[in-house]
């Protein structure tokens, strides 16, 4: 092969694949820089969950979730060194292929030199015209003389040429080693990374099924707490309706037992309860609160199954006033069966209401109170709210307080 299309060569070699290395790079290149902003985006998101400490379900998603984007990155990457390694591969082979070429054509340099140095000696070139008898043979002994002169400069040229071409390939070869490097110490950081978010993940897991273990234990005993509270109440409620049932007449105002709420246009013996009756749907609630925790009527478990509210119980802020809806008089103050507070029953004729999960009690049996006056606290709670249920019943029939209050 001639030496201009051995250069032609290798340069299609070298510079063929080089498009296509370089395409496939920058692709490679964008993929990355897609999967690092979207990790950078779960960061923060992530950052946002765990300043919510019960949002554990969020934090684990998006610590999987950066998981595997951490994975792909690191595929990304080592794709990217894969393909550098064979585009390393045959760079240093077009090296050797041009190291050798050009040790050759030194040598055959050399050669050329050293043979025009010896017929600079011998041979004069202007007077091959006169010595040869031959006037044709002295004419191509002189062409062939300036060819080979020729020549040997025209290999100079290429040997600068290949020279060039040599040092240029070893720069990059540099260059890819170096970006190989680089990638090298990306993959170890994005593993160093992934093997403690694979931890964490692992850990929030671990902590997550405790979390939901002690919750579930939380539930049942603050389920428990409120049908022994509801026992305690209608305790109470009978008690009263016992002790009243002699002075006053116990049947009238009476609805079914299945709480439903007393017919419109009932007629009362007595004013209380006449009174209480003509403010249904107006009264106040009886504390500010944050949220309902459980509603008044058939209600579903947590744990499973189902049980019946008798009222409504709210979260409310530990310290919230508790006032009186009504008029009326205070005929118990008991201490809660489980030892949150006390609980608070006003009398309005045929009518109760019950305040429970109540602290700082300034009313004791046999106060009068009117609408909208204090009566206590609520109650100091495991947490930063606390649980204050309110009921409402007419004689033994518990009634839905939403329906009587504005």
């Amino acid at each position: 092969m001639s030496t201009n299309k051995l250069i032609a060569f290798v340069l299609v070699v070298l510079f063929l694949a080089a498009p296509a290395y370089g395409q496939n790079k920058k692709q490679m290149e964008r993929e990355k820089a897609k999967i690092e902003k979207e990790i950078a985006r779960l960061t923060s998101e992530l950052s946002k969950a765990k300043k919510n400490t019960k949002n554990s379900t969020a934090q684990i998603q998006l610590i999987k979730k950066r998981i595997n984007e951490r994975n792909r990155l690191i595929d990304n990457i080592n794709w990217q060194m894969n393909m550098l390694d064979r585009q390393i591969v045959r760079t240093e082979d077009s090296i050797k292929t041009v190291r050798s070429q050009l040790d050759s054509m030194k040598a055959e340099y050399a050669h050329i030199v050293n043979v025009l140095y010896g017929l600079s000696y011998n041979v004069n070139p202007s007077a091959l015209l006169y010595d040869s008898e031959n006037y044709n043979i002295s004419y191509l002994k002189l062409k062939y003389f300036n060819e080979y002169s020729r020549y040997r400069r025209h290999q100079a040229t290429m040997i600068q040429r290949k020279q060039q071409l040599f040092e240029d390939m070893t720069l990059d070869l540099q260059r890819q080693k170096n970006e190989k490097k680089s990638l090298l110490a990306q993959e170890k950081k994005q593993k160093d990374a992934l093997s403690r978010e694979q931890q964490k993940h692992q850990s929030n897991l671990n902590k997550s099924q405790q979390d939901e273990k002690q919750l579930a234990q939380q539930i049942k005993k603050k389920e428990q707490q409120r049908r022994q509270l509801q026992q305690q109440i209608q305790q109470m409620v009978s008690a009263e309706v016992a002790k009243s049932s002699g002075s006053s007449s116990s049947g009238k105002g009476k609805s079914n037992v299945s709480g439903s709420t007393e017919k419109p246009g009932k007629v009362y013996s007595d004013a209380a309860s006449a009174d209480f009756v003509k403010n249904k749907g107006k009264l106040p609630w009886p504390v500010y609160y944050k949220s309902v925790s459980q509603e008044y009527g058939l209600v579903r478990r947590e744990s499973g199954g189902e049980n019946r509210s008798l009222g409504i119980f709210l979260n409310c802020t530990p310290g919230a006033s508790v006032r009186a809806v009504f008029d009326g008089t205070v005929v118990a103050v008991k201490a809660s069966p489980y030892g949150k507070g006390s609980v608070i029953m006003v009398k309005h004729g045929s009518y109760l209401t019950v305040y429970a999960g109540v602290d700082n009690v300034t009313v004791k049996s046999g106060s009068k109170v009117t609408g909208g006056q204090t009566i206590g606290k609520v109650t100091q709670g495991e947490e930063s709210t606390s649980e204050f249920a309110f009921m409402i019943w007419c004689n033994q029939v518990f009634q839905n307080p939403r329906h009587w209050l504005n």
